[in-house]
């Protein structure tokens, strides 16, 4: 008996004020999806409805106030001559489509991380306001990053710190900005930003307040001016400290216009404003003598308390004894150097797949970013980010971290498992219960296998990876429920709980040959091998997701029909530019689906895997970082984080399988690496590379004579076989823990 009549309500409600009926729409979208349980996730909904009511905020302000200095991506989306403008006609919400960018700050083990777009705005706390700043020559004239794009550069410097360097010059004006995380005097982490001005006649320079981050508007109320006129304390609550006195300061309300459009004003005598629409803005103004340069700090505390343990680390300190390598390529090295810092650095404790957009936890991600930890040696942290997994698995034994994710459980078995090889570390109590417990749930989960019905046997419908279509039996959410159960078969097994293991390895057996089944007659109705997205499904783009079962699963040999096949209509269908374009959700290119597609094509031995992971390379921001989905024409971001961890993750995996790749149970070094990396006179040297077997240091010297590996390993579970196969020269066997060969040419007929 229905108490609460509240369909009957919402229909009569909706046809009394002229609106369509939101159940009857909501039935007919049902329609085009298979029947799930989960129609829709109320994470991603919840998501959706905060970045559409931030639109909504955008919409009814920014192109009201187009004299505003807005931050980068509004100059360019809302300019009718750049590649990047967007009509807004019927769009009710206003977000950035197009240079969806940014790069964090912080320190290891912090769990704050500010962010810095690409010209600059730095953005201190989760989704609040900005800084920016400027500089003019007394004629009134200013040189703003955010609008002369072609006077300005960025870079990120790794070296020993974490620190993004943005710089705009022109007319005989430069400014730069350097911003770091630091520590202060009384051990507290607090952030850094190092501005250096330069004007060649009289001119000034000023550090704002911007009611707005790279998202669009962000609130600010209050701003008040301290008695010694040296910092402000916004919104009651954060103090921002400058180092030097300005000359003046510049208060103003959203009914007065941008600070940005009075500066040329003089300083009325105000210590503080209050704007009731949420857009004050402020600017401290300090003056420049000819041909001098003037240095200013301005400096604020991070948000949230330390933690409590030692004292936070420095970076030297957090990445000593961790993989390093030296390419041979300086853009492949800049990028690895990077994404060494953006790991570690979005796993404070939990992994997050981003630092802004995507500072939540899905077990999908965290698959992949513990994956690239292990292969950079920080088992301390990988383990680390296990520890929210027993309050995350419900008694039931699913792993939960949004409902309706059909696919979390094998990866989080599955990722359990690689951290338990790569420590070598026998499974505790706490783990063979997750394990057990986890399988369960996996075989309660499974379909009735009846054998009449393509999808019988498989996972439920469900709304799986997002980015592959509306509900469906995905053969993704099938992939992963395979590796769990093997995974946790391996983990019982570990823990001497043989009964068991061999139930869930048996099930996995099992359900491997009702995919297989599944499969077999998607290739009947297809008249192709080739695997789609989900059993019904024609083939599209969705396909990509069939990738896991080559990396990182290897549930697929290298060369099975079905794969390659999948691999070629990826290849023939959906490349953009040489990367691979998901036309559903993200429409952009993707960086970490681009080098999945390489990841097939090197266990293949398919040299077109380097023209992949060129792409990704050539698709990076100057600061050595990818956003979810890239804009084909902006080379911005369209979708998700403006710094993906699951991309930086890909690019350390890609290049140490290029040097060295689990197959199975043997190893293959080199069998990656590029021909201009072996025949000129160039080394490559990678250290302390570790895989589930243990580690091993390499050197590549190139000649052509044929190039001469040295290697020193240590293994706590010695790998089958150990084959050196770079490509173009004979397979050489390496038997000893240490030692070096020169490698021959392969003599062609």
């Amino acid at each position: 008996m229905n108490l609460l009549p509240w369909k009957s309500m919402l229909r009569r409600f909706a046809h009394e004020h002229g609106f369509i009926d939101p159940l009857a729409l909501l039935a007919r979208m049902q329609q085009f999806a298979q029947p799930s349980e989960v129609q829709h996730p109320i994470e991603l909904l919840r998501a959706g409805a905060a970045m559409h009511g931030r639109g909504l905020l955008n919409a009814r302000i920014i192109q009201h106030n187009l004299d505003w200095l807005w931050p980068y991506w509004v100059q360019r989306q809302f300019d009718p001559a750049d590649p990047a403008f967007v009509p807004r006609a019927f769009s009710l919400t206003h977000i950035n489509l197009t240079h969806r960018n940014w790069t964090a700050l912080g320190l290891a083990d912090l769990d704050s991380f500010p962010i810095v777009d690409p010209a600059g705005l730095v953005t201190p706390l989760w989704d609040g306001w900005s800084i920016d700043a400027w500089i003019g020559d007394d004629a009134g004239h200013w040189l703003c990053a955010a609008r002369d794009i072609g006077c300005t550069e960025q870079h990120i410097h790794v070296d020993g710190t974490l620190a993004v360097e943005t710089r705009v010059a022109g007319d005989g004006l430069a400014l730069s900005a350097w911003v770091e995380a630091c520590i202060d005097d009384s051990g507290q982490p607090v952030l850094d930003l190092h501005y250096r001005a330069h004007s060649e006649t009289p001119g000034r320079f000023a550090v704002s307040l911007r009611p707005f981050n790279p998202e669009g508007v962000a609130l600010l109320h209050t701003i008040a001016i301290d008695d010694a006129r040296r910092g402000w304390t916004i919104d009651d609550t954060t103090q921002m400290a400058l180092s030097v006195r300005p000359e003046q300061h510049l208060l103003s309300r959203y009914a007065d216009g941008d600070v940005f459009l009075r500066l040329d004003e003089a300083s009325a005598d105000e210590h503080r404003v209050h704007c009731p629409a949420g857009m004050a803005s402020a600017a401290a103004l300090y003056e420049l003598a000819p041909a001098e340069e003037r240095e200013i700090h301005v400096t604020m505390p991070f948000a949230g308390p330390a933690p409590r343990a030692t004292a936070l680390p420095a970076w030297p300190q957090a990445l000593a004894g961790t993989c390093e390598l030296e390419l041979p390529d300086a853009r492949y090295q800049a990028l690895f150097d990077a994404a060494r810092y953006t790991l570690p650095l979005l796993a404070p404790r939990d992994a997050y797949p981003g630092p802004y957009t995507y500072k939540r936890f899905w077990f999908r991600d965290a698959a992949y970013l513990v994956e690239g930890l292990l292969a950079l040696g920080m088992h301390e942290r990988a383990s680390r980010a296990l520890a929210s997994f027993p309050a995350r698995q419900k008694a039931n034994g699913y792993f939960h971290s949004q409902d309706g994710e059909w696919d979390s459980n094998g990866e989080a078995l599955w990722t359990l498992a690689r951290v338990h090889a790569h420590t070598a570390r026998r499974p505790d109590a706490q783990t063979v219960s997750m394990a057990r417990r986890g399988a369960e749930w996996i075989l309660k989960r499974l379909t009735p296998d009846d054998g009449h019905s393509p999808h019988a046997g498989l996972m439920p419908a469900g709304f799986s990876a997002e980015h592959l279509g509306p509900n469906d039996y995905y053969y993704w959410d099938d992939f992963w429920s395979v590796a769990g159960l093997e995974s946790a078969a391996e983990l019982l097994d570990a823990a001497g709980e043989t009964r068991l293991a061999r139930r869930y390895a048996q099930a996995a057996r099992a359900l491997r040959a009702v995919i297989d089944r599944s499969i077999a007659a998607t290739r009947a109705r297809l008249r192709r091998d080739a695997i789609p997205a989900a059993p019904y499904r024609r083939m599209d783009a969705g396909a990509v997701g069939n990738l896991c079962a080559a990396h990182p699963l290897q549930l697929l040999a290298p060369d099975d029909p079905r794969l390659t096949d999948t691999v070629e209509y990826l290849l023939n269908h959906h490349l953009v530019d040489g990367g691979f374009f998901q036309d559903m959700i993200h429409s952009g290119i993707n960086a970490y689906l681009t080098l999945h597609l390489a990841q097939a094509l090197l266990r293949a031995g398919d040299p077109r895997q380097g023209e992949l992971v060129e792409c990704v390379a050539r698709l990076a921001s100057p600061t050595g970082q990818w956003p979810e989905a890239i804009h084909p024409r902006t080379g911005g971001g369209c979708m998700g984080d403006g710094q993906h961890g699951w991309a930086a993750s890909e690019w350390v995996l890609m290049l140490r399988n290029w040097l060295v790749r689990e197959d199975n149970a043997r190893l293959i070094v080199a069998s990656g690496l590029p021909p201009r990396w072996l025949h000129g006179e160039t080394t490559t040297r990678a250290r302390r590379l570790r895989n589930r077997h243990g580690e091993i240091s390499l050197t590549i010297d190139g000649d052509a004579a044929g190039p001469r590996v040295r290697w020193d390993a240590s293994w706590h579970a010695p790998p089958a076989e150990v084959v050196i196969d770079a490509p173009g020269y004979v397979p050489e066997r390496i038997e000893s823990t240490r030692g070096e060969c020169r490698l021959r040419r392969v003599q062609r007929a």
